[in-house]
């Protein structure tokens, strides 16, 4: 099978036109809105539990509980999704969500047992629905028979999480802190269901269901080879992201400027946007497995200076540098898995990747965390520079079937 030639009129944004028709602009929109509440929810818990308890360790055990929850119980709702399909599961998945972090936000706000501040907050990271998985299983179901521009699909959604994690943190903050401290939540939560509840209602572009073989007939194998290590890639930029939120921070307090923080994270994501637009708008020579090895090498590379950084205005401008090799190295990522899986496993096998990056952030900022009481916050971007290096060795372990390779080396064609 040979791509058709890559279609070059109409400038730099002619390939995301080409993929987005009413129907896909729809589903990619709503899954945008639905996402929402990923970027916002932990950051919400830790804001309203300080003010209700004045105690940051609370809040941040909370938060770590949602977060372990939606870590245990992602890759069993992917498959729920793969089996029963995505018009069935999210309407649950997103009540059940909705009720637990409402009930959550009510128990915090009315001095409930503390027992039940967990439980409900457990209930609420485990339901999470996976949008972003979804939202790439029907691009690669609407795509199925022009593979040349689902890269294109998939670097739009890595920009559109870039968004989701650009604004969320910034919203959730100003509202819990200048409307109430529970207006954080509450928007979460009304993005996260309408969000969600109208994603699942487009069935026109909704994957087949894929129901458990009979007795006797055989599962799809999960292609471990390249699952496995794209999940260790996962986890090691889950460790890179969450320690250097943390440090940041830090470093602007240092530097005596503490509100410079977030201005230096919008910088680092602005990078990765800007790098996923591009990303998407190239027809690449090369497959997703090579461009993986390479973005990885650049984020490791754009790591090793942030411990020796001397000034905001130079981190501002590593941190944009570094940003540079976000984007495109999951969107290699995202491209690869859904190149190797079943499609009978896609949600399940994309699940491993989008929850190894949520169970890298907790490990990630906790240990930046202690060596920044210990030693400051530069010597405390060792960590990032960790993370960065672990990616990388995850992305040079991955194997891609023999069959899958062939079929790459004969699709390649030129920009």
């Amino acid at each position: 099978m040979s791509h058709s030639p890559p279609e070059r009129s109409g400038g730099a944004l002619a390939p995301y036109r080409l993929i987005f028709t009413p129907p896909t602009a729809l589903f990619s929109a709503t899954g945008l809105v639905a996402r929402l509440p990923i970027s916002m929810v932990g950051l919400g818990i830790v804001l309203l539990a300080e003010h209700e308890t004045g105690s940051y360790g609370f809040a941040g055990s909370v938060s770590a509980v949602a977060l372990i929850a939606n870590a245990l119980f992602a890759v069993v709702q992917g498959r729920l999704l793969d089996r029963l399909g995505q018009g069935r599961v999210l309407p649950v998945a997103v009540t059940l969500w909705g009720v637990g972090l409402a009930g959550a936000m009510a128990a915090l706000s009315w001095d409930w047992p503390i027992w039940s501040v967990y439980v409900l907050a457990g209930v609420a990271g485990a339901a999470l629905p996976s949008v972003g998985t979804c939202v790439r299983a029907r691009w690669s179901h609407v795509l199925a028979d022009r593979p040349d521009r689902l890269h294109t699909a998939f670097s739009f959604e890595a920009v559109a999480d870039e968004a989701v994690f650009l604004v969320g943190p910034i919203a959730v903050t100003m509202l819990a802190t200048g409307v109430h401290p529970v207006a954080g939540l509450a928007a979460a939560l009304l993005s996260g269901l309408l969000g969600t509840y109208a994603f699942a209602a487009q069935r026109r572009t909704e994957p087949p269901a894929h129901p458990p073989v009979a007795a006797g007939g055989v599962k799809a194998p999960m292609p471990w080879g390249a699952i496995g290590p794209l999940t260790m890639v996962a986890v090691a930029l889950g460790v890179l992201f969450g320690a250097a939120e943390v440090v940041t921070v830090a470093f602007s307090e240092e530097e005596g400027r503490k509100s410079a923080a977030g201005f230096l994270l919008a910088i680092w994501a602005l990078g990765s946007l800007a790098a996923g637009l591009i990303s998407g708008a190239i027809t690449w020579r090369r497959g997703p497995l090579t461009r993986l090895r390479w973005g990885a090498f650049g984020m490791a590379l754009a790591t090793l200076p942030l411990p020796f950084v001397p000034s905001l205005p130079v981190m501002g401008a590593v941190l944009l540098i570094g940003g540079f090799a976000i984007s495109p190295t999951l969107i290699a990522a995202m491209s690869l898995a859904e190149q190797v899986l079943p499609p009978a496993r896609l949600t399940e096998g994309m699940a491993f990747i989008q929850t190894g990056i949520a169970a890298g952030l907790a490990p990630g900022a906790a240990v930046a965390g202690v060596i920044i009481d210990r030693a400051g916050a530069s010597p405390s971007y060792l960590v990032c520079a960790v993370g960065g290096v672990l990616a990388l060795t995850g992305a040079l372990l991955t194997r891609v079937p023999a069959t899958v390779r062939t079929h790459e080396r004969t699709d390649e064609h030129v920009a």
